[in-house]
């Protein structure tokens, strides 16, 4: 665990920049060695080969995953992404990182996540139905309420939650809506879920402006992605008096050092696609605009998008990280050296899976509060959580990444001890 074997690992494998963190902070905290051996590794990784029926009677089979990385804390919870470019590497490092994320916020779950390799974009609503229920067929014995909990990720949506819950459901017999959240809310879904993630990023952005004595009139925000977290987060910022000055997608970026009107840029994004064209805006390249001068570079589109070849350009006091794994393990000494001050993805991007809790809670209760409810709930977790971590960063002598991890390691070492192992 020595900060030296930390040095040679690859950029752009995910799994090993977590767990490059991860071991930065196990040692910082003379973390038992059987513990270690024990978090270091998932519970379980299960790979699916799933044969789907084409619309054209061609017959094609996909690699699915499913990760369930620690259930010390209660039960599982995580994503499941569509995509070509899914790999175990990026499914193991995004389960482990709902394990620390769910114990930094500190809600009673451990961490997995799944993927199926494919392009939905190219695949029937009848294909991608058949995909979806095959998968949750195969996984029937090892997802559940009280086992894993199925959420929306990447190019998944509302109708393949319900895909998944209804499929479950028909196996045990009866309807099941804690199988899985972001449901819609005609299926036990909860107000406040699609806004969760964004959110969450407003309160963290409060509370970091709180330890720089700054005010949200004073504070130029960008942010990369302007979908449901970067768009909702961009879109609530606005509201709140910040200054946004750059929005992105995957094809460029709108740029204003005056300050976008947020809800028309999205709205103009979202009708064509792409920021190109839109008057009230210079349009940038993504990498211009993550190295434009700001007070908060919010990056909530991929991992790695912050890494050793950009990371010396930036020109922002506070990266809030909104995305999974937006930045990498080689990325962060030259952050800290430019006194950057990093809220790592761990932690201010939990509004999505404390949100998921209040749904599975709901769900189990039968009893669904109002939206009000729910977002005095989040803001009260992301507060604390904030609070929690500075309190290691002071206690530790830490950066917040360090210190993020520092204190979800602590909770889940602890419960694993006091659980024993059972042999």
């Amino acid at each position: 665990m020595s900060a030296r074997s930390r040095v040679f690992i690859d950029e752009q494998n995910p799994f090993e920049s977590v767990m490059s963190h991860f071991d930065e902070a196990a040692e910082l905290l003379h973390l038992d060695p059987d513990i270690y051996r024990i978090l270091r590794a998932p519970e379980r990784e299960i790979t699916l080969y799933i044969p789907v029926e084409m619309d054209d009677g061609r017959l094609q089979i996909f690699t699915g995953y499913r990760v369930q990385h620690n259930r010390a804390r209660g039960a599982l919870k995580g994503g499941l992404r569509y995509s070509p470019q899914v790999t175990l590497d990026e499914i193991r490092a995004l389960a482990a990182w709902v394990t620390y994320k769910c114990a930094v916020v500190n809600i009673p779950f451990g961490g997995a996540k799944g993927g199926i390799v494919c392009d939905p974009d190219k695949l029937s609503r009848s294909e991608l139905e058949k995909l979806t229920r095959r998968y949750t067929a195969e996984l029937i014995d090892l997802i559940g309420p009280e086992k894993d909990v199925l959420a929306p990720d990447m190019n998944t949506d509302q109708m393949i939650m319900s895909w998944i819950m209804d499929t479950y459901s028909m196996h045990v017999r009866h309807t099941e809506t804690a199988v899985v959240t972001g449901k819609p809310l005609e299926l036990g879904g909860t107000r406040g879920w699609r806004e969760a993630a964004g959110r969450g990023l407003l309160y963290i952005a409060n509370e970091t402006l709180k330890r720089f004595n700054l005010a949200p009139s004073q504070t130029r925000v960008i942010i990369q992605g302007a979908g449901v977290v970067g768009g909702t987060a961009a879109r609530l910022m606005h509201e709140a008096g910040y200054r946004v000055i750059g929005i992105s997608n995957s094809k460029g970026a709108a740029f204003n050092p005056q300050g976008l009107h947020v809800p028309e840029a999205l709205d103009y994004v979202n009708k064509n696609r792409t920021f190109a064209g839109y008057k009230k805006a210079e349009f940038i390249t993504n990498d211009e605009m993550l190295t434009s001068e700001c007070e908060i570079l919010l990056p909530a589109a991929t991992e790695g998008q912050i890494n050793s070849l950009n990371a010396d350009q930036l020109k922002c006091k506070i990266i809030i990280e909104g995305a999974n794994g937006p930045t990498t393990a080689q990325a962060d000494p030259i952050l800290k050296e430019k006194g950057i001050f990093v809220v790592p993805d761990i932690l201010a991007n939990a509004g999505g899976a404390t949100v998921d809790y209040f749904e599975w809670v709901q769900n189990r209760m039968g009893y669904y509060w109002k939206e009000k409810d729910v977002i005095e709930s989040l803001e009260y977790y992301m507060a604390r959580a904030f609070s929690e971590v500075m309190a290691y960063c002071e206690k530790h002598n830490v950066w917040p990444r360090t210190a993020a991890y520092m204190l979800a390691i602590d909770r889940v070492a602890y419960d694993h001890k006091i659980r024993g192992i059972y042999a």
